[in-house]
């Protein structure tokens, strides 16, 4: 057959690994899709860059639009949202089935995106945008679409993981392993997009649309960081035999007159040291799914990284270019279910609460009081006196929760902080996972 034409929009270091692995691999590729692969061109902002010997300079262009338009298969690898999002329009109002990476742009354009590509006759495949190498996105998508999905748990998030893995094994701080995430580049310079849960709130979204049937953008998820993680959280977790790591929720829900809906979250928490997402290391991502006739399975692999990356792209090329080959499609946006999002207020959790209190008699059971007036019971306590050497003594004390409505959990800390014999909240964690 004539060679189906490939466009590459983006030479960064996913983008560099691509182009190679087109070239070094051409003659696999073309057996395996039954037809030659041809990389036609490479749009870049600019053409002055070094981009090493894996680039021919004769495909670079700044011609972006020119270079789709010819195209048979495109692949995205720009990332943000404009002009990613008007290229990857036009390659499917064009013709061309698309392979993108860019979970920015799927969680928060994706129905038009789908809609785009089933007007189109056209695919678009992701697998790339979320948890890098490990296949995930294809096994919801196609090997689960006829299970139900109850709940995905993971870790998404290479850059958190390896600061919060730091904080944890060697001891230092949020900013020191921060800093060591950067000169690793493990980290961009800037790093808010993981620290602070965006980038892990985006691929909840798409994680969340696949397994429930349902339309989830990155604004519905309930999204916080981990800035605020001290070592006293780590230290605390220790304590209690549990790590702490940022973690995508994505939960079926059922209310009390049985309507089911979906809950999104990323947050830390608190999960036993016994259980598996535990053990993930350094910038390693892992995801749970557990189904109902399937029951729990596990993804685990390199959630980052160039090489890795490129090889979700090219698994998602070969088999758009397959497809094509032979006159099929594979499957597009199931939107049948569209379950209602629950507010984080319904979401059921436990917490890890730390107060610093007076150390007299009466302080435990004013407490346990207060925390069972909000409709909450309490799994464990502990105390600990703290030294002074004036005044009334003080004492650390440690609650974890029973599982409660976020709601009810909120309010019983917001009325702790209230009580006169507490000097202090000293940290809240939610706590995940089952022993």
């Amino acid at each position: 057959m004539d060679p189906l034409k490939v466009a590459l929009l983006g030479c960064g270091s996913v983008g560099t690994q691509v182009a190679r692995l087109l070239s070094t691999h051409a003659e696999e590729l073309a057996q395996r899709v039954g037809a030659p692969l041809e990389l036609t061109g490479i749009a870049v902002r600019t053409l002055e860059a070094d981009r090493g010997p894996d680039i021919d300079p004769s495909l670079l262009t700044t011609d972006a639009p020119e270079l789709v338009k010819r195209a048979d298969l495109v692949i995205e690898l720009i990332g943000g949202i404009e002009p990613a999002r008007t290229l990857i329009l036009q390659a499917l109002a064009g013709g061309a089935s698309v392979v993108t990476g860019n979970k920015a742009l799927l969680a928060e354009h994706g129905p038009q995106l789908y809609e785009a590509a089933e007007r189109g006759g056209v695919e678009l495949y992701y697998e790339a945008a979320v948890a890098g190498a490990i296949p995930l996105l294809r096994p919801i998508r196609e090997s689960l679409a006829g299970d139900r999905v109850r709940r995905v748990l993971g870790i998404v998030n290479g850059t958190t993981n390896y600061v919060l893995d730091k904080m944890d094994t060697a001891g230092l701080d949020f900013s020191a392993a921060v800093a060591q995430a950067q000169s690793l580049g493990y980290a961009e310079a800037d790093p808010t997009a993981d620290v602070e849960g965006y980038d892990a709130a985006a691929k909840a979204a798409i994680l969340a649309s696949l397994a429930f049937h349902t339309r989830v953008h990155a604004a519905d998820v309930h999204r916080e960081g981990i800035t605020q993680v001290s070592a006293g959280d780590v230290a605390s977790a220790k304590q209690i035999g549990a790590v702490v790591k940022l973690l995508a929720i994505c939960e079926r829900t059922v209310a009390a007159d049985g309507a089911e809906g979906v809950s999104v979250r990323v947050h830390p928490a608190m999960i036993p040291a016994s259980h598996p997402l535990a053990s993930v290391r350094g910038a390693f991502n892992a995801v749970f799914v557990e189904a109902e006739a399937a029951g729990e399975l596990m993804f685990y692999g390199q959630g980052a990284g160039g090489l890795p990356t490129a090889s979700a792209v090219l698994g998602d090329l070969v088999s758009a270019a397959r497809n094509r080959v032979g006159g099929s499609r594979g499957p597009g946006e199931s939107t049948y279910a569209q379950l209602p999002l629950r507010p984080m207020g319904e979401v059921i959790t436990r917490y890890h609460i730390s107060l610093d209190v007076a150390d007299r008699p009466g302080v435990l059971a004013s407490v346990a009081k207060v925390i069972a007036e909000h409709g909450v019971s309490i799994e464990t306590v502990r105390q600990q006196q703290i030294e002074s050497e004036v005044g009334e003594g003080r004492a650390s004390l440690v609650v974890v929760t029973h599982a409660a409505t976020e709601a009810a959990l909120e309010a019983t800390v917001s009325a702790l902080a209230g009580l006169e014999i507490v000097t202090a909240v000293v940290g809240v964690m939610r706590v995940e996972g089952e022993d």
